[in-house]
C-alpha cells in the first residue's frame, strides 16, 4: 500500500490501517469467502505468492484466533442481540437501550489441528501460527519443501510428489510486475497461474478448493474450460474491494474431482503430452450421450454420427412430444464453445474502490501495518537519498 494522493482517498486503504490488515487485498480474500464460503471445514491452507502477507494475516485471523468478518460477523452479532431481547429482559421490567459498544468482545472459535504454508520469492515478516517458505513456486525444488513444511515425515529423496496430509484450500495472490501491455501481462499472468494449479495438483485433497488471481482477456473462456478437467466447478468472481478500471479478476475452483488416473507431476505438468489428451477423451466418454444426429460430409458424402444434445421427450395425451433441454452445458463442451461464467461478489452498499472518498479534518493518518521488507524500490530510493532528494542538491551561494 503506497501512499500516493489516490491511496489516501482510497476507503479499502484506510480501512486496512485501521483494522490492522498489512494491506488492503485482505478485503478481497474476506469478500470472496462471504460469496463462495471458503473457509467451510478447511483446516489446512496453502498461499502462494503471499507476501506481504494479507492473506495469510486473514488466514491466521480466522482459523487460528477463531474471528469472524464481514456477513459472518454481522450475523453472529444480529444473533447475539436478538438472544438478548428475547432472554435477558423480562416483559415487566423497563426497556432501556442497548450500547453495542459496551457489549463483551465477540466468543472466538479457533479451529483444531490448522496448519497454514506461506510460499514467496519475496521475504514476509512471519504471523502467528503460520509457516513461512522463501521459495519460487515455478521451481521443480519447491514442491519437495512444501510437503515437508505440511508432513514432518515426509521424506525428501522420495520421488514422490503427491502430499501424504493433503490440503483443503489453496490461494494465490500472486501478480508479475506489469508492464502496461496488456498482452504481455497476461501471458506473464497465465504462466504464474499454471506454476501454482501444478503446485495445486500436488497437494490438494478429492473436493478441495483453489482460488488465483487472473487478468482477464481473450483467453479467459480458454482457462475455464482447462480448470473444468479437475474441478466441478469453475467461476470467474471480481470482488467490490478490486478496482473496476483493474483487468484483475479472481478464479475461484470448487470440489476439486482429478480424472481417473491423473496423478500429478511438475516433470509432465498438467499431463502434457498424450496424457492429456487421453484424460479428455475418458472424461468426455462419461458424460451421457441421448440423442445423435446423423451427419453428411459435403466433400466425401460420407455419413457420421456425431453425439448432440441430451435431451428428453415427454407425450402427452394428444400425441404432442415436447423436448426438454438439460440445465448442464454439456452441448457447449463437445462443440468447443466455454462460457466462463462472470460474478461480481462483496456488499453493494460496501465502498467503491474506484471513488475517491472526503477526508474529515480531524482525520490523523495512520503508517502502515507492515511497511514493505524488501520493495523493489528500495535501492532507487537510497540512490535519491544519496542525491539529496528528488531534485538533487542546492548550492546555496
Amino acid at each position: 500500500m503506497g501512499k500516493s494522493s489516490k491511496d489516501k482517498r482510497d476507503a479499502y486503504y484506510r480501512l486496512a490501517k485501521e483494522q490492522g490488515w498489512r494491506a488492503r487485498s485482505a478485503f478481497k480474500l474476506l469478500q470472496l469467502d462471504e460469496e463462495y464460503d471458503l473457509f467451510k471445514d478447511v483446516t489446512r491452507v496453502v498461499d502462494l505468492c503471499a507476501a506481504p502477507g494479507s492473506w495469510s494475516q486473514v488466514l491466521s485471523r480466522v482459523l487460528i484466533k477463531g474471528e469472524n468478518f464481514g456477513r459472518q460477523a454481522w450475523e453472529d452479532q444480529d444473533a447475539k442481540l436478538s438472544q438478548m431481547m428475547r432472554g435477558v429482559f423480562a416483559p415487566t421490567e423497563p426497556q432501556r437501550n442497548i450500547e453495542l459498544e459496551d457489549e463483551e468482545p465477540p466468543e472466538l472459535k479457533p479451529r483444531k489441528d490448522v496448519k497454514i504454508v506461506a510460499i514467496d520469492l519475496q521475504p514476509m515478516s512471519p504471523l502467528q501460527g503460520i509457516i513461512t517458505l522463501k521459495a519460487d513456486i515455478t521451481h521443480p525444488a519447491t514442491v519437495p519443501l512444501l510437503l515437508k513444511a505440511l508432513d514432518p515425515t515426509y521424506d525428501p529423496t522420495s520421488k514422490s510428489q503427491h502430499a501424504s496430509h493433503p490440503v483443503d484450500l489453496v490461494l494465490s495472490d500472486g501478480a508479475p510486475d506489469v508492464t502496461g501491455l496488456h498482452d504481455l501481462d497476461i501471458y506473464v499472468q497465465s504462466q504464474l497461474l499454471f506454476a501454482a494449479l501444478n503446485l495445486a495438483l500436488c497437494v490438494l485433497r478429492p473436493g478441495g478448493k483453489f482460488v488465483a488471481k487472473i487478468f482477464r482477456g481473450r483467453n479467459v473462456d480458454l482457462l475455464y474450460s482447462q480448470l473444468s478437467i479437475f474441478f466441478e466447478k469453475v467461476v470467474v468472481s471480481k470482488p467490490r474491494s478490486s478496482r473496476a478500471s483493474s483487468v484483475e479478476a479472481f478464479i475461484v475452483c470448487l470440489n476439486f474431482q482429478p480424472p481417473e488416473g491423473y496423478r500429478p507431476s511438475l516433470e509432465e505438468p498438467l499431463g502434457v503430452g498424450d496424457k492429456l489428451e487421453n484424460i479428455l477423451r475418458s472424461k468426455a466418454e462419461q458424460e451421457p450421450v441421448i440423442a445423435s444426429l446423423l451427419l453428411q460430409d459435403p466433400e466425401t458424402g460420407t455419413w457420421s454420427i456425431k453425439p448432440s444434445l441430451a435431451v428428453s421427450t415427454d407425450e402427452d395425451i394428444d400425441g404432442i412430444v415436447e423436448l426438454r433441454l438439460p440445465n448442464d452445458d454439456s452441448e457447449a463442451r463437445r462443440n468447443g464453445r466455454w462460457i466462463a461464467p462472470f460474478l461480481a461478489c462483496g456488499d453493494l452498499s460496501a465502498y467503491d474502490a474506484d471513488a475517491s472518498y472526503h477526508l474529515p479534518k480531524d482525520r490523523i493518518a495512520l503508517d502502515p501495518i507492515q511497511p514493505p521488507t524488501a520493495p523493489p524500490y528500495k535501492r532507487a530510493l537510497e540512490l535519491r537519498k544519496a542525491g539529496g532528494g528528488a531534485y538533487g542538491k542546492t548550492n546555496i551561494s
